[in-house]
């Protein structure tokens, strides 16, 4: 069996999670990368695999999907630059799982009173980079417990104008999760 090998800039995506990004630093089997808002996190080697940007399964199913043209193997020009139509205000949430196992390496050091407030502070940070980049969505991940993180959270998001939270989806999130909207302002503001 071969091991896993990144290189600074390689693509990747996290194993059990809705995390992608680019590698930024390799170090021994911890591997950091930075995603599509600019954060920087930490993962094992054996938590990330590579993206391509092209494989041969893509070529495949275009083929079968949309025809090959008169060349065999070639696609036809007006199918090779499929135009796909976005709604520009439908900007993806960040999502931060505030579970101390994700956010330090060795939580066992930590009491109950400095597990809760890293966590409060890891959410501040947060919620202040969502801010000041203009993202209209945060998903914060608490877990269930006994409910002393999210009361915490809720307090927190209280003290900001511009934030109010819900519930996220149940679906996908369960009851360990809020979603924090933010009312964004003119940029004369």
């Amino acid at each position: 069996m071969t091991s896993k090998t990144f290189q600074i800039g390689d693509r990747v995506a996290v194993l059990d999670e809705q995390e992608e990004g680019v590698v930024i630093a390799v170090q021994g089997d911890q591997i950091t990368i930075e995603n599509t808002y600019e954060i920087s996190m930490t993962y094992n080697v054996n938590e990330l695999v590579k993206i391509n940007n092209t494989s041969i399964m893509d070529g495949f199913i275009l083929s079968k999907t949309i025809g090959l043209s008169s060349k065999e193997g070639e696609l036809s020009k007006k199918t090779q630059k499929p135009h796909f139509k976005t709604d520009k205000k439908a900007i993806p949430a960040i999502e931060k799982d505030l579970h101390i196992e994700k956010l330090v390496a060795k939580p066992g050091r930590m009491n109950t009173y400095e597990i809760l407030n890293f966590q409060v502070n890891e959410a501040k940070k947060i919620i202040d980079f969502a801010i000041r980049n203009r993202h209209p969505r945060l998903i914060l991940i608490h877990g269930v417990g006994d409910g002393i993180l999210r009361a915490e959270l809720e307090f927190l998001i209280k003290q900001y104008d511009q934030a109010w939270f819900t519930d996220a989806d149940f679906v996908k999130y369960g009851q360990g999760a809020m979603e924090i909207r933010f009312k964004q302002r003119k940029e004369s503001d």
